[in-house]
């Protein structure tokens, strides 16, 4: 070996001395082969390991030859750190890429004998279940120290039991007993030492919990118990060795590390542990720690991570684990200016030599300085310095400009902007606001619930309130907001990151005032379900599209056991909820086309329907196994044999808000035959159950409401029939029991969840039935006296009427008038002009009704603008919470338009006296 390079080595490190003294032979063989010259890879270290380990069964010599490697290899380390034939960042990859591999073999080591002797751990999905390793901290990120602990957390992907007879274990144990077997073998010390310190206590509830975790138990914890401290621990989450079922596990925890938003709720809390950090520091006089002391490295770290936490989720390349680089896309997204960014890169590479000459010294966990004089010599030999004062000066140099950038970090006053006095402010709102308004502000300052919170929470709500009022001063009428406010403040004031995401965001709290003055609706929903409030304040108000929804939900139901029913429900009425939230706000706030809002409200129901299906479907198939189709064919989850046909609004692709659902069941199964399960049932109660199964799923009142209201009244023979119809049975009833009115239904249905081949022969049957040729004077007479009831139900009253009231729906020249016409003309004229029962929405039928001649193109224009101005104006009074009742003289154009076509296609003897009618 080189004299002069292991002279440094052996005074850089006292560990290295004693790694000599055990070793020499093999060193001396290790150093023959490239003098400690170039790095290792990754695929260098796996060999270095399948080499020493191939052929040992036993554990106690297993360990024996990985902890000699370990001396090994950081003899070599720390030779090449000594005479700087690497730097920190190599260095740091190449323990991280070591402890990552040795994880792996003991992982593998430790897992046959428990197979052999509890068999295969099996998932309820049917696959064998991996001991899921996440590395955190600095090996998660992949800059392990010369003498780090490493930080671990075990899970697993799916509950399930072993298969090994008698001693049969349950997958969760099973994984715990392989984690406290992989621990063992890296941790436990022997007469040749360890390979690491592990370190398992940022697992889900710390010290005494479990050991090992399952996706959907850490998915629960982290979205019901996790804290902003964990948020912060979880950036640096690693999958070692990753499976699909590792990599799915660790996308699953992205939400709650990066929030979707610029996420203002963090400034206080790192606020919190900022202050935290710096009262640590005085309190344990931490001057020599070059990590924890003023100007360290956790404080190095510490602004990366802040910014990572805050604006992680809206600006994505924040999100790398490693503190370098991403300190390098704060300066590109001008987070941090480019001095900044130079002096703590600086500063930091600086603090991680040190603390590799640190631990270099007795290969022990520190980040203290020595006190000994020979040690600091030591030090200051390693590091280059002509003494310690000199090392010392460099140091504080590089910690002051570190302390600099903290101390400028995530200043008290945050973001916030500055607002008027209270007392100004205060003021200004009395003068704005009626008797009853200033009661309602003075009871809510006096109310029993506010006197019950606890001072931090009043604090918050104190420091809120002037925010509020500037806003609602600023709004277009701010007693209307202030009043629709107030509850909705009421019900969030215990969950103050709610006030502190208002305070920090000016224009989140500027939005929320405007959707207030606009939609009592929305004020309504945000009150009765706090929880959407998350969603609102970080919406971008664009209309969603289909495929995000499928894959939200999707991604959302996956991780849920097939029995959690009630954990299924939860997540269909809060996506349904926050989804339609989500157009509404995009409705009011980007006023956006109304056949674009009916379009996305009219997905969410169609993605939701689909995924209630599904569920349904499962659920049943798991207890009975699966029917047999007409033809002969095994029903499974592909192969569903099922469809549910909408009707109404949702078959014509034109929800509105609040709108309910109108459904019917259709199956393609052999009814006789019974399913292929352990309780097998007939295929006629197979899709009973799952049409029953599914109904339940929509419609049962929970604390998150409903799903939808589902009208089934339309399907074969009304509230008398069944709830679930064959497609032969339904074509029978069609073709020969059907009245007009129904087909007049079928008019705007069509399939929107199921099977597509079912779907298929559907749309084929429904077109064959619209189609065929009929009378018009027969569809005429049907057509007018179907409407007429509809009038005398759901109209407006004579008395109604002579005040000047139109009902934008139910009166004449109204939204049904329009609809009836369509549908006339599809039931009158599709006969000899099949393309008018291709589409189900009224917009098209009128349009194919003008291109097949069949209706005079400005006809059709003049009833196509009628209708959507009607049906924008319905949207509108939705939100606001009002009545289909109207002015009638704002609207005689529009309605005269409507009545005068109304005359001429269906009853030329109508008389109309608009305005008052």
């Amino acid at each position: 070996m080189d004299a002069v390079q292991l002279q440094k080595t052996l005074r850089a490190s006292q560990y290295a001395e004693q790694v000599l003294l055990n070793h020499q032979s093999v060193l001396e063989q290790d150093y023959a082969i490239d003098q400690f010259q170039i790095g290792l890879s990754a695929e260098d270290i796996q060999r270095f390991i399948q080499a020493t380990t191939e052929h040992i069964q036993d554990e106690t010599q297993w360990m024996s030859a990985m902890r000699i490697l370990r001396a090994r290899l950081m003899f070599r380390w720390i030779w090449q750190d000594a005479n700087q034939l690497t730097d920190v960042i190599t260095l740091t990859q190449e323990l991280s890429d070591f402890a990552d591999a040795c994880i792996c073999a003991a992982k593998q080591f430790a897992r046959g004998p428990l197979v052999a002797k509890y068999g295969e751990p099996i998932g309820y999905n049917g696959k064998v279940q991996e001991l899921i390793v996440i590395a955190m901290g600095k090996l998660g990120a992949q800059e392990l120290n010369l003498s780090s602990d490493i930080d671990l957390i075990f899970a697993f992907d799916e509950q399930g039991e072993t298969e090994g007879g008698r001693k049969c274990i349950d997958v969760q144990q099973f994984c715990i007993l392989w984690g406290q077997k992989l621990i063992y073998l890296l941790d436990h010390i022997t007469a040749d030492g360890f390979i690491f310190r592990v370190d398992m206590r940022l697992r889900p509830w710390g010290d005494g919990s479990p050991l090992a975790i399952s996706h959907v138990a850490l998915e629960k914890y982290l979205s019901q118990h996790g804290r902003e401290w964990e948020r912060y621990a979880w950036i640096k989450a690693r999958i070692v060795d990753p499976t699909p079922e590792g990599l799915a596990l660790l996308e699953m925890t992205r939400p709650f590390v990066f929030r979707k938003y610029v996420d203002y709720s963090a400034f206080e809390a790192m606020r919190e542990m900022k202050a935290m950090i710096e009262r640590e520091v005085q309190r344990r006089h931490l001057v020599d720690d070059i990590k924890l002391g003023s100007g360290g490295i956790r404080e190095v770290e510490f602004i990366v991570q802040v910014f990572q936490l805050i604006y992680g989720g809206s600006k994505l390349e924040l999100q790398d684990r490693k503190c370098l680089v991403s300190l390098h896309h704060l300066e590109a997204v001008e987070l941090l200016d480019a001095q900044g960014v130079i002096d703590l890169e600086d500063a930091y590479l600086f603090l991680r030599r040190v603390e590799h000459a640190v631990q270099a010294l007795n290969d022990q966990q520190t980040q203290s300085l020595p006190t000994e004089p020979e040690l600091q010599q030591r030090i200051v030999d390693t590091l280059g310095f002509a003494n310690w004062d000199d090392f010392m000066q460099t140091l504080n140099d590089k910690r002051s400009k570190v302390t600099y950038q903290f101390e400028h970090l995530i200043q008290e006053n945050g973001p916030s902007t500055l607002v008027e006095s209270f007392s100004n402010l205060e003021k200004k709102l009395n003068e704005v606001l009626d008797d009853d308004a200033r009661n309602l502000v003075y009871e809510f300052w006096h109310s029993h619930a506010l006197k019950k919170l606890p001072a931090k929470a009043v604090e918050r709500l104190k420091t809120f309130w002037p925010h509020l009022v500037e806003a609602v001063l600023d709004s277009t009428n701010p007693q209307v907001a202030l009043v629709r406010l107030m509850p909705l403040i009421e019900s969030v004031m215990r969950r103050t990151v709610y006030l502190v995401m208002l305070i920090e965001s000016k224009g989140a709290l500027q939005r929320l005032v405007k959707m207030a003055s606009v939609s009592p609706w929305i004020c309504e929903e945000l009150i009765q379900y706090p929880v959407l409030l998350d969603e609102f304040l970080s919406m971008d108000f664009e209309l969603p599209k289909r495929k995000d929804l499928e894959d939200s939900l999707r991604q959302q139901l996956l991780r849920i056991e097939i029995d959690q029913v009630e954990d299924q429900m939860r997540v269909l009425r809060l996506f349904k909820k926050s989804n339609v939230l989500t157009v509404a706000a995009s409705d009011v706030l980007a006023e956006s086309p109304l056949m674009k809002v009916s379009d996305a409200l009219t997905d969410i129901a169609e993605v939701s329907v689909n995924a209630t299906l599904h569920l349904a479907y499962q659920i049943v198939a798991k207890k009975h196994g699966f029917p047999i189709d007409a033809e002969g064919q095994r029903c499974s989850i592909d192969h569903t044999a099922f469809v549910v046909i909408g009707y109404g609004k949702v078959g014509g692709i034109e929800l509105g808000y609040g709108s309910d659902l109108d459904l019917v069941f259709i199956h393609y199964m052999d009814e006789q035959a019974d399913t292929d399960g352990l309780k097998p049932i007939s295929g006629f109660e197979f899709a009973m159950r799952v049409a029953q199964k599914f109904m339940s799923l929509m419609t049962t009142q929970t604390l998150d409401g409903r799903v939808y209201e589902v009208d089934t009244r339309l399907r074969p023979s009304g509230e008398a029939g069944l709830l679930v119809t064959s497609l032969k049975a339904f074509e029978q009833y069609q073709l020969k029991s059907a009245w007009l009115w129904e087909h007049q239904a079928l008019v705007r249905a069509r399939p929107i969840a199921g099977e597509q081949n079912l779907r298929e022969k559907f749309e084929v049957l429904r077109c064959n039935i619209l189609t065929q040729k009929r009378d018009e004077c027969y569809v005429r007479t049907e057509v007018l006296k179907m409407r007429q009831k509809m009038k005398d139900h759901l109209g407006s009253s004579l008395e109604q009427k002579k005040d000047g009231i139109f009902h934008l729906k139910q009166d004449a020249g109204g939204i049904v008038d329009i609809e009836f016409m369509a549908q006339y003309a599809v039931l009158a004229w599709s006969g000899t002009n099949k393309d008018l029962a291709h589409f189900s929405d009224n917009v098209r039928i009128l349009e194919d009704a003008a291109k097949s001649g069949c209706l005079p193109s400005d006809d059709a224009t003049d009833l196509i603008q009628a209708y959507l101005r009607e049906r924008a104006e319905s949207h509108r009074l939705a939100l606001a919470n009002q009545s289909m009742q109207v002015s009638a003289s704002d609207w005689n154009d529009t309605r005269m338009t409507v009545c005068k076509l109304w005359q001429r296609l269906i009853d030329p003897s109508a008389v109309f006296v608009l305005d008052s009618e």
